[in-house]
C-alpha cells in the first residue's frame, strides 16, 4: 500500500515508454519502497529497454504486458492481468499522441484514430482500473490530462478536445469513488519538454518530465484532486478560460 509519505509499493504504467511515465517510475523508485512495476506498452525495443532501466533502479519485480491503445477489447485483459499477479497501489494512465493538427483537419479518419488513442482508450482503461481498485479497496489512479483541455485553441483543437474529455471523466470518476478507498489524481501540465513535443518552441512555464513526476509523487495521498504543473498554470488558464473569444482568438497560442 501507499504509505503516509506517498511512497507506493506497486504501480501499473499504461503507456510505459512515455517520458513522463519513465520519470514517474524513477521518482517512485527513489522513495525506496517500490517492489513491483507492471509496464504496459507496445512490444518494442523501447519497452525492453525500459524493463532493464527499471531493474537498474532497484525494483525487484518488473513485468510487462502488450498494450495497444486502439485495441479496445484487449484493455480489460491487460488491467486484469496486472491485478491478478498482486495488489496495485497506483495506476498511471500516461499514453497519448500529439497530432499534426493541419493533417487531421483534412482527414477525418485520421482524426478519429487520434480520438480513439487519446480519449476512447483512456475511458476503457480508466474505468477498468477503477473497477479493479474498488474491489481491492484501495489505490490511486493518476491520469495525465493537460492544460490544453481547458479551452479549445485553433492550434490544437483536436488534441485539446480529447484532453477535455479525459479531464471531465477523470474528475467525475474521482468524485464518484469517494468513500471507496480509491482516488483519482488528475494532472494538468502545460507544455512538457518530451519526445512528443520535440521540435516545438517551448512557451513560458514549460516544464521537464521530472517536474511532472515530482507533482505526481507529492499528491498520491489525500484523496481525489486536480494538480497543475507548474502551479502558476492554474492562474494562466483560469484567465484564458474567461477571456472573451474575440480577444482569445487573436492570441499567438
Amino acid at each position: 500500500m501507499i504509505n503516509a509519505l506517498g511512497a507506493p509499493q506497486s504501480v501499473l504504467v499504461l503507456g510505459a515508454t512515455s517520458d513522463i511515465a519513465k520519470a514517474t517510475v524513477e521518482r517512485f523508485a527513489d522513495a525506496g519502497r517500490l517492489q513491483r512495476v507492471i509496464l504496459a506498452g507496445r512490444s518494442s525495443e523501447a519497452l525492453d529497454a525500459e524493463v532493464e532501466r527499471v531493474r537498474r533502479l532497484g525494483v525487484p519485480e518488473v513485468q510487462t504486458h502488450d498494450f495497444e491503445a486502439r485495441d479496445r477489447a484487449g484493455h480489460e485483459q491487460v488491467v486484469a492481468g496486472a491485478f491478478a499477479a498482486g495488489e496495485v497501489d497506483v495506476v498511471l494512465v500516461s499514453f497519448g499522441v500529439l497530432p499534426d493538427e493541419a493533417r487531421v483537419r483534412v482527414d477525418p479518419l485520421a482524426a478519429a484514430e487520434i480520438v480513439d488513442i487519446n480519449y476512447t482508450a483512456v475511458v476503457t482503461t480508466l474505468l477498468s482500473s477503477a473497477n479493479h481498485l474498488r474491489v481491492q479497496g484501495h489505490g490511486v489512479i493518476v491520469v495525465l490530462s493537460s492544460a490544453a483541455g481547458v479551452r479549445g485553441r485553433a492550434s490544437n483543437a483536436l488534441y485539446g478536445s480529447t484532453k477535455a474529455g479525459v479531464d471531465t471523466l477523470a474528475c467525475g470518476l474521482g468524485d464518484a469513488l469517494r468513500g471507496t478507498g480509491v482516488s483519482v489524481v488528475v494532472i494538468r501540465p502545460g507544455f512538457v519538454r518530451t519526445r512528443m513535443t520535440a521540435g516545438l518552441r517551448p512557451p513560458p512555464l514549460a516544464v521537464e518530465p521530472r517536474e511532472v513526476a515530482d507533482a505526481i509523487a507529492k499528491n498520491l495521498v489525500g484523496g481525489s484532486r486536480t494538480v497543475w504543473v507548474p502551479p502558476a498554470m492554474a492562474w494562466v488558464m483560469g484567465a484564458l478560460a474567461v477571456m472573451p473569444r474575440a480577444v482569445f482568438r487573436r492570441l499567438p497560442i
